[in-house]
């Protein structure tokens, strides 16, 4: 069985997405939409694919479109996506699922009720350090987790203007200062995709930002936030706790690894640094850094990514790590540019299995919920100066 695909979205990110779905084996046409038409053409010349929509309500309203893949703006994610579903469309988001808790909450009971099948595109899920301590903790290796931490930190400066001029125009600057907590999936998704509990209570302190150049700034953005750098402590079922940070503000290599977990256990511990990752127990440390690192291929300066802002392009230019089972990728994916530290081909390949064999995907509406409303909480938190909320949950995916 195959399935044909529209693309909603053809800016920076899309383009690296839109080639893995044209060769999948299970993607029979692939077409795009872009609120700026001329830039749905040039994906669809550059990539060979099938064609355009004038808009995203004539995709959804044709028949040759079984499924939407949506790239765009972080905050428009929640009504495209229930666009898509209520037009009977299977639907992949990238991250994040959405920006308040109504929106998730429509999209669980849309997704429960329709049977269609939702996944959110969250890359740190297939995160190396993630798919180790996932398997470790699988096997018992940690003993029992209490504690862990994830960090995504990535500077404004050198990694978002470019994108958000590219996506924004003239509006890039007040849509740059998109709240760190409303994007919490890949410092959340990384823990919970290895610990496989659930957080339940949040406390957040945010750092406002003093820079000064009219981007976090709640007279010049349109989110009236000005935190730049966020910590959140959460409380997971079960017992035990763990902590994120989402830094936009800081000098740090963001370029070698924007991502970064730590796992305690009562048997054994993992922590992972911008180079450097270890596994420790009493016995002692190993050195596993080769074992999560991606090798790079195409280079960085590889023709195909020329459309990409230099700054962004390690993201989409990392090969898988050792810790990796391609096993299961189609071979069409071997000479394809990956992305997010291996995370794309993955990404792609679970969206058309789970649509092709009518399976739940690993980052269901459920999984997607559990990483994505901590933040959406977490937020609030730190607008109320550190309040302890409550984390709504509307458990697992049904069997």
């Amino acid at each position: 069985m195959t399935f044909s695909l529209g693309i909603v979205g053809a800016g920076q990110f899309s383009g690296q997405f839109a080639a893995l779905f044209h060769a999948h084996p299970g993607v029979r046409d692939v077409y795009v939409t872009d609120a700026l038409p001329e830039r749905a053409e040039r994906l669809v010349a550059a990539k060979g694919l099938a064609g355009t929509f004038p808009s995203y309500s004539a995709m959804l309203e044709s028949p040759l479109v079984d499924a939407v893949a949506v790239f765009t703006r972080r905050w428009t994610h929640g009504p495209l996506v229930m666009q898509g579903l209520n037009a009977g469309k299977h639907v992949y988001s990238a991250a994040p699922m959405a920006v308040t808790a109504e929106e998730v909450a429509a999209i669980v009971a849309t997704v429960r009720a329709t049977g269609l099948t939702y996944m959110m595109g969250e890359t740190s899920h297939y995160h190396p350090a993630t798919v180790h301590a996932r398997a470790r903790n699988a096997e018992g290796a940690f003993g029992r987790l209490f504690y862990a931490e994830g960090d995504h930190v990535q500077d404004m400066d050198p990694d978002f203007r470019d994108a958000h001029r590219c996506s924004g125009g003239e509006d890039g600057r007040a849509t740059a200062g998109h709240p760190p907590l409303l994007y919490p999936t890949h410092s959340v998704g990384g823990v919970l995709g290895a610990w496989r509990t659930h957080a339940v209570s949040v406390s957040a302190i945010g750092v406002r930002d003093d820079r000064d150049d009219g981007v976090l700034d709640r007279s010049a953005g349109m989110f009236d936030d000005d935190m730049s750098n966020v910590t959140a402590l959460f409380e997971v079922a079960g017992g035990g706790s763990f902590r994120t940070n989402e830094f936009r503000r800081v000098g740090y290599p963001a370029h070698l690894r924007a991502s970064r977990f730590r796992f305690f256990g009562t048997e054994a511990s993992m922590e992972q640094l911008a180079t450097v990752a270890l596994w420790q127990d009493r016995g002692g440390v190993e050195d596993i850094t080769e074992l999560l690192e991606p090798k790079r291929s195409p280079a960085p300066d590889d023709p195909s990514l020329a459309a990409l802002a230099p700054e962004p392009r390690a993201a989409f230019t990392s090969g898988s790590a050792p810790v990796h089972d391609r096993s299961r990728l189609p071979r069409e994916f071997d000479r394809l540019a990956n992305g997010h530290e291996g995370s794309h081909h993955f990404l792609v390949d679970d969206f058309v299995t789970a649509v092709t064999r009518r399976a739940l995907p690993p980052v269901n509406a459920w999984v997607a919920a559990r990483y994505t409303l901590p933040g959406i909480v977490a937020h609030e938190s730190a607008r109320q100066g550190g309040a302890r909320l409550d984390i709504p949950d509307f458990g697992d995916a049904p069997a």
